[in-house]
């Protein structure tokens, strides 16, 4: 029984993003290791982990909401991006 965690920053993901990762990871891990098994989705767990930007850090700089939508556009509270 696999289990797939995807850590990211949170605001990067929209909700249509998250459900499209978590549908294609399911069906990577039925393909590689269920190999093309359909019941193998069944057991197959992937969680998007999203963490605050202050907890990450890339080349010793770290993350503001402002510098996520700029770069990916904010996302409103019903989870649909609304500008990009």
């Amino acid at each position: 029984m696999p289990y797939v965690t995807i850590s990211t920053v949170r605001g990067i993901l929209d909700a249509a993003q998250k459900k499209t990762l978590l549908e294609r990871v399911t069906d990577l891990m039925v393909e590689v290791e269920g190999q093309n098994n359909p019941d193998f989705r069944r057991n197959v767990w992937v969680r998007i982990e999203e963490q605050e930007a202050s907890h990450w850090s890339l080349g010793g700089m770290q993350p503001t909401a402002e510098i996520i939508a700029g770069t990916f556009g904010t996302i409103g509270p019903d989870g649909v991006r609304v500008t990009r």
